[in-house]
């Protein structure tokens, strides 16, 4: 397999198994991987995450332009606009679970994680005694305004690891494809264990 086929793979795996965990329902989500030459495979528009296949990958360059003449992501710029501002970041991932769909609509212009023992899962943090923000963006169809509105969190002092868009889903990335998929379990607990102390009132 040549690096392409590798990491499409990756992502196809990926796929399959945030879909049997009922996280990139229907066509939602979409995954990226950064290649040596900085260029990206990304799944293509419109693809069931949970049926993917190697023709469902295609290649953009580092401003999301198709290599290929494929149709990426209607998010694209969000992708690369993780990849501008992360320097290590391999890989990216945005699925649609239910527990940050909902807790998106429910909290105002952030998130606050604070004294979570998981929050030792993301890179840098080796505490629970730490805060770790989350924005939550308020969605948009213009993916170019949404990608201006998160840029100012990539430079808060405790790091991003993720973000929310209301009533979306959330994004969040890793250096290789083990680390975004610990981030995204990492934050789905947490996402939960929010929701349940809500609940709890």
């Amino acid at each position: 397999m040549n690096e392409f086929e590798l990491r499409a793979a990756e992502l196809i795996d990926a796929g399959r198994q945030l879909y049997n965990k009922g996280m990139v329902p229907a066509t939602s989500g979409n995954f990226s991987a950064r290649l040596s030459d900085g260029s990206l495979v990304i799944t293509v528009s419109g693809a069931h995450k949970g049926k993917l296949t190697l023709q469902d990958i295609m290649q953009v360059d580092a401003d999301g332009v198709s290599l290929d003449g494929k149709k990426p992501s209607a998010e694209t710029l969000l992708h690369t606009g993780i990849y501008q501002q992360v320097e290590n970041a391999g890989v990216v991932l945005h699925p649609h679970s239910v527990n940050a769909t909902v807790l998106s609509m429910l909290s105002a212009g952030s998130l606050i994680l604070q004294d979570y023992e998981l929050l030792k899962a993301f890179p840098g943090i080796d505490t629970h005694d730490c805060k770790v923000c989350v924005p939550v963006l308020d969605n948009n169809q213009d993916i170019s305004v949404l990608a201006q509105q998160v840029q100012p969190f990539f430079a808060q002092p405790e790091g991003l690891h993720g973000y929310l868009i209301r009533g979306h889903g959330f994004y969040t990335w890793g250096q290789n494809i083990d680390d975004a998929l610990r981030h995204v379990e990492a934050f789905e607990f947490l996402f939960d264990c929010e929701l349940t102390k809500m609940k709890a009132g």
